[in-house]
């Protein structure tokens, strides 16, 4: 049943467990939860101090609202972080080694086998296994946010093994997550998957005789994208102007015809490689020093002599790079519009800079300094950010399904975790890990929605990108048949919110704080109380078709879309 094809009543369902009774009852609750949103059913942000509090003083709501910031779920880690308090649990995270191999684990799996060289689907099951399992939940976070920025996409690569390619760029990701950004920048050019998708591997000097030139692809995005961006700027992100007014632009095609030198002679590390030619891979590329560009290399007020042998030159363009102004403000904007807030003031933007320029003890680009200073801000902390018409962020569809993965405790039967691309925005996410449509990942950090108050404010609001009518009814469909049925052998555990479900209050209020930090208001939490009350629970079937309808409504509310 499409559910924004046809309103349904709320009325009372049937406890059959035949499986259209089942999404009738949930397509009442959506209907209701529609009825809601159209009247305008509150605007406030719950009751975001509400609930206990460990020993830190932290409360339930404010918890869960950190963790909807810097994990996957809050289950299972609002008790812990309410025991050791924020910088306790981040110190915790911190310490919590990578939980394992993804490229290892496409091993166990099988996945190196013949039949499998030219097949890519695989990538999806081991990235969403990660973040769908792993215990170090901010690592997974960090790595997806990573990913977004230094984009690497599976539908842009065109080799056998992909699948081990792709394994290995988000093992590289969450090892380099913690640690410091000029080695993250290094691991991410000298990654082959990178090198196969920004063509940096294979990528060959001049030829004067056949007018070939270096590709300049990377040195254009490793700029534009990954380091500097396109204006320079202050240190609390605002452009900085020439004595006319007018943005100063950070490099021109001299620069990047120059740069592009530097990342000539790359290749894939063919000498460790396996029977199935997998593992060259998990190495980073491999300078071949007859195809690397002799030529001097003049950017960004830095020169690298002819002459200069390709990992020296490396070296050097990389810590040009590494030192701009730019990056601190630039990298740290997005960060905050990943985990935090699209639109962070200047102040905030800034105090983020200042963590990644000097991290307290002169170390520059600490990547652990700049998570903490994202998390702790007082923009993504105080109670009184809730109240902020401009602060938040549209969650990501992807975040969403994962949120609701591990919320509910799915696991796979088979421990093959085969859930597939979910990038089609009609009938699923319009998003899925490492699948991005181009390496401006699924949305720009600036993107603002034309003829809005949005936009008429003045604000940036980047997941509305992938937002509109096909794929707001694509999410709540697909939702739908997850939340009653999972999706291939994964399935979820609803077994606490059955013992909640003959007390509807108590069941939305569970939801609405594990799913929402107690963002969905008052007036819209008593309407989907109403709703799953009209389904009656007197069989275990009711039971369920109440569970499955409390969550649908609160995934599909605006207060839970919008994530403060």
């Amino acid at each position: 049943m499409a559910i924004l094809e046809k309103e349904t009543p709320a009325t009372e369902a049937s406890d059959s467990d035949d499986p259209q009774s089942s999404q009738a009852a949930v397509a009442a609750g959506v209907a209701a939860s529609l009825a809601i949103a159209s009247c305008g059913g509150g605007s406030g942000g719950g009751s975001s101090g509400s609930g206990g509090s460990g020993s830190s003083g932290v409360t339930d709501a404010q918890a869960s609202r950190f963790l909807s910031q810097a994990a996957l779920s809050a289950r299972d880690n609002i008790w812990l972080l309410q025991l050791v308090g924020y910088e306790g649990w981040l110190n915790q995270q911190f310490t919590t080694p990578p939980s394992g191999s993804s490229w290892d684990w496409l091993v166990s799996q099988g996945y190196n086998a013949e039949t499998y060289r030219y097949s890519n689907s695989s990538s999806d099951y081991v990235i969403w296994y990660r973040l769908i399992t792993s215990p170090d939940q901010l690592r997974q976070r960090i790595a997806l946010a990573l990913s977004e920025y230094f984009v690497v996409s599976v539908s842009g690569i065109s080799t056998q093994w992909s699948q081990f390619a792709m394994a290995a760029y988000w093992d590289m990701l969450c090892e380099n997550a913690f640690g410091n950004f000029r080695q993250l920048l290094e691991a991410v050019t000298l990654n082959p998957a990178m090198g196969l998708y920004l063509n940096t591997k294979g990528n060959q000097k001049e030829d004067v005789a056949t007018g070939r030139a270096p590709d300049e692809n990377y040195a254009r995005e490793v700029m534009q994208l990954f380091t500097i961006g396109l204006l320079e700027l202050n240190n609390d992100g605002t452009v900085k102007t020439n004595g006319s007014g007018q943005p100063i632009e950070t490099y021109n095609q001299d620069t990047i015809t120059n740069l592009a030198r530097v990342f000539t002679g790359w290749d894939l590390n063919t000498g460790i490689a396996g029977p199935t030619a997998t593992t060259q891979f998990v190495m980073p590329m491999q300078l071949i020093a007859s195809r690397h560009s002799a030529l001097a290399a003049t950017f960004l007020g830095t020169t690298i002599p002819a002459g200069t042998d390709g990992v020296t030159a490396l070296k050097i363009a990389l810590d040009t790079l590494f030192n701009h102004p730019n990056v601190g403000p630039f990298f740290g904007r997005q960060m905050i519009q990943r985990l935090v807030t699209s639109n962070p003031s200047p102040a905030y933007v800034a105090r983020v800079a200042t963590a990644f320029n000097n991290n307290g003890l002169g170390v520059r680009g600490d990547m652990q300094a700049v998570i903490r200073a994202i998390l702790l801000d007082p923009e993504a902390r105080s109670d009184d950010a809730l109240a902020l018409p401009t602060g938040g962020k549209l969650r990501e569809p992807m975040l969403r399904f994962i949120q609701w993965a591990r919320t509910f405790n799915a696991t796979s039967a088979a421990g093959t975790w085969k859930i597939y691309d979910l990038s089609d925005p009609a009938s699923r996410l319009a998003q899925s890990p490492l699948r991005s449509p181009s390496v401006f990942n699924y949305f720009r950090p600036g993107y603002t929605p034309p003829n809005t108050a949005i936009a008429s404010a003045g604000l940036v609001a980047p997941e509305f990108q992938i937002t509109n009518e096909p794929t707001v009814a694509g999410y709540l469909n697909f939702m739908q048949s997850v939340i009653a049925n999972g999706i291939a052998d994964v399935k979820p555990d609803y077994t606490t919110e059955l013992s909640l479900a003959g007390d509807p209050t108590a069941l939305v209020k569970q939801i609405n704080l594990l799913l929402a930090a107690n963002q969905v208001s008052a007036t819209t939490e008593a309407g989907i109380i109403a709703a799953v009350a009209s389904i009656s629970a007197s069989t275990p079937a009711g039971q369920l078709n109440r569970v499955r309808a409390a969550i649908l409504l609160v995934m599909a509310c605006p207060e839970y879309l919008v994530q403060k």
